[in-house]
């Protein structure tokens, strides 16, 4: 089943304490599309300035994804240049450049408004709004934000959870918006006001799926080499949905597993600079860390009598 995506399509400058990549592909809408295409059909929709270099984004077309929602104005793209510290957990933003992005108003093709799944990239709510209000009847609707949005645009915000079925959110965003230090009562907060599932991404340190009366916990994948965390949230819901969609259901099992398949996608992304490391990456190698990722977290449940 394919997903709609709406998202930032940016150029990105990123400096980590053991390279560089200059103006290279990135945004949300980018790194989510390039880890979901390896499980479903995606349909991306975002804007770019007359600087983009499209052809980079050849490898998704060649994956079936669609990319006719993708509008290129005069002008410059989205850019932002970024520098990480050393531990990679911290980054400085050096530059941000908002170009035809500053102006987008996403308009869903004809096409592609009976997406049974979408995904609403981190973008102002009352853009996510207008998308809902193009979309025919979907099915399951996730969304990503950030602080900027809790802080400026927190009304829109609110009414936007009761829309959606699944809310992605970093640790510290969750605190946020629920004003609420303990997560775990954060996410009830979150869910009392209409997501049915809150996943609450923590980095390196994994991800946790919060739903009625169960959690679900995924580590991240221990790596030796990180060249650049840039995305891996947006490529970690990448994996998530591209699963989802791919089993067509929101059974507990099959979240699940989209919740490892998203922690795959995340480590993947990070191995290298931008999508690069998604770009030739195989279904082999992902279903490889699956099991990688099983043979690290499965235990026995039996007890013996004391």
């Amino acid at each position: 089943m394919s997903i709609l995506c709406v998202g930032s399509v940016a150029l990105d400058s990123v400096e980590t304490p053991f390279a560089k990549a200059e103006r290279v592909i990135g945004g949300s809408a980018t790194y989510f599309t390039s880890a979901a295409t390896l499980f479903s059909p995606v349909q991306m929709v975002g804007v770019v300035g007359d600087d983009y270099p499209l052809e980079k984004l050849a490898f998704l077309k060649e994956r079936g994804a669609d990319l006719s929602g993708i509008e290129q104005r005069p002008g410059e793209s989205f850019f932002w240049a970024g520098k990480y510290h050393f531990d990679l957990n911290t980054r400085d933003t050096l530059e941000t450049r908002l170009g035809v992005f500053a102006d987008f108003d996403p308009v869903i093709p004809e096409a592609l408004r009976a997406s049974k799944y979408v995904f609403l990239g981190n973008i102002d709510p009352t853009l996510q709004h207008d998308v809902l209000d193009q979309v025919e009847s979907p099915e399951v609707v996730a969304c990503d934000t950030m602080n900027y949005w809790i802080e400026g645009k927190r009304s829109e915000l609110n009414s936007l959870l009761e829309r959606v079925q699944i809310l992605l959110v970093n640790d510290e965003e969750a605190r946020q918006l629920a004003d609420e230090p303990n997560l775990l009562k954060a996410s009830r907060w979150i869910r009392e006001r209409g997501p049915e599932i809150v996943i609450v991404k923590k980095g390196e340190h994994g991800a946790i799926l919060f739903a009625d009366g169960w959690q679900f916990f995924v580590p991240g994948f221990p790596l030796e080499a990180v060249f650049d965390p840039t995305g891996a949230g947006d490529a970690f819901a990448g994996g998530f949905m591209g699963s989802l969609a791919q089993a067509g259901d929101l059974d507990r099992a099959s979240l699940q597993r989209a919740m490892v398949f998203g922690s795959v996608m995340g480590s993947f992304t990070v191995e290298r600079f931008s999508v690069d490391r998604l770009v030739d990456l195989t279904r082999e190698e992902i279903d490889g860390r699956l099991r990688q990722f099983h043979a690290m977290t499965a235990f026995e449940t039996q007890l013996e009598a004391v």
